[in-house]
């Protein structure tokens, strides 16, 4: 069996790609799968160490506010469709399987047409453009939250199945990862992460509710930065005569995020859907502060979901400062009974069964 995924530009698409990829393999040793993506984005880098090959295509996004840009948006596309074109004739999948970001335009229409048979996921509440042009493009629509039926005309390709999670996610052990962390008993860990590229708003309302927070002598803040701003809040951080250290950890990238993920007592964090998805996978209450820069303020409505259900609090960036965050994990920490209800709310929304579904329904 030959496999052609594709999506890109974070690590939200490309990351359910992987675990997708991960179960077709379990299942079929000798399958042969290939990544198709840019050499922009995140998965040039993610794809290979998780030792996958991967093509590059090149496709850049429309510009929504600058209409003239697109002349040479077009003028990529149509080489972008070539590349794809050749791709295709040349590794000869079976099936074609999409997982969202502008990569996927592309190949999945040219795989459609050439009578592959082809899939995409869509991971957020409120779909991507992308997807919602190339459903009549794919056999199946796979959907992460019943909340996006509704964006999709052809309800019969829909298929419910989540946000699918690598298996780490659900077989890591919260006891042993605290251990290896370090943590004891009465530790209040707090993990910060603003995304797989971080998020300078985010980074510095933290900031300013770190000196308040390395007062409490039972919090510990693992604060992942992204690489860009890493160095800007090192400083910050020196400036204010605090220690990078056991208590206060800054980190500029986490791979390993399910081993802190499932020692957390509470997360703060931006709201894509693969980090929303992850958090509810481990049974965490958090924060959620959604990204107001992105398509069709998307992240709003996955928090969205997770607010409703009591699982996490939902801070718009408007609203957001470092003493707003800081009472409110003052108040989660002293009031353990509320914590663990939405601690039960978010075990309740998470799906462990994603990957499955999906794989079950590849007519494979």
């Amino acid at each position: 069996m030959r496999v052609i995924m594709t999506g890109g530009g974070t690590g939200g698409h490309i990351y359910p790609a992987i675990a997708i990829a991960d179960k077709i393999r379990r299942k079929n040793p000798d399958a042969e799968i290939l990544f198709v993506g840019t050499q922009r984005g995140m998965e040039k880098d993610l794809v290979p160490k998780h030792g996958y090959a991967i093509e590059f295509i090149e496709v850049t996004g429309f510009n929504r506010k600058n209409l003239l840009k697109n002349m040479k948006t077009l003028q990529t596309l149509f080489k972008g469709i070539r590349q794809s074109k050749e791709i295709l004739d040349r590794f000869k999948p079976d099936i074609v399987i999409g997982t969202g970001g502008y990569v996927c335009g592309p190949l999945v229409r040219a795989a459609h047409k050439k009578g592959i048979r082809t899939y995409i996921h869509e991971q957020n509440a409120f779909p991507g453009l992308t997807n919602k042009m190339l459903e009549k493009h794919a056999d199946k629509v796979f959907i992460s939250f019943e909340e996006s039926r509704k964006y999709f005309k052809d309800q019969s390709k829909l298929i419910l199945s989540g946000n699918p999670v690598r298996k780490e996610f659900l077989v890591c052990s919260i006891k042993n990862n605290r251990e290896k962390l370090g943590l004891g008993a009465t530790d209040f860990m707090v993990l910060c992460i603003g995304g797989s590229q971080g998020s300078s708003t985010l980074n510095k309302a933290i900031v300013s509710a770190i000196a308040r927070i390395s007062q409490d002598p039972q919090v510990k803040l693992y604060f992942v930065t992204g690489k860009a701003h890493y160095q800007g809040v090192k400083d910050s951080l020196v400036d204010l005569l605090i220690e990078n250290g056991d208590r206060i950890k800054i980190i500029d990238y986490l791979d390993a995020m399910p081993e802190y993920l499932s020692s957390a007592d509470l997360v703060i964090s931006r709201a894509g859907a693969l980090a929303v998805t992850e958090i509810n996978a481990c049974g965490k209450a958090s924060i959620l502060i959604p990204s107001p820069y992105v398509a069709d303020n998307h992240q709003y409505f996955n928090a969205k979901v997770s607010s409703n259900a009591g699982a996490a609090i939902l801070i718009e960036e408007k609203d957001l400062t470092g003493e707003k965050l800081f009472d409110i994990v003052l108040r989660l920490k002293n009031n353990k009974d509320y914590l663990n209800k939405m601690s039960q709310k978010s075990e309740e929304l998470g799906r462990l069964d994603s990957v499955e579904i999906i794989y079950e329904n590849l007519d494979i």
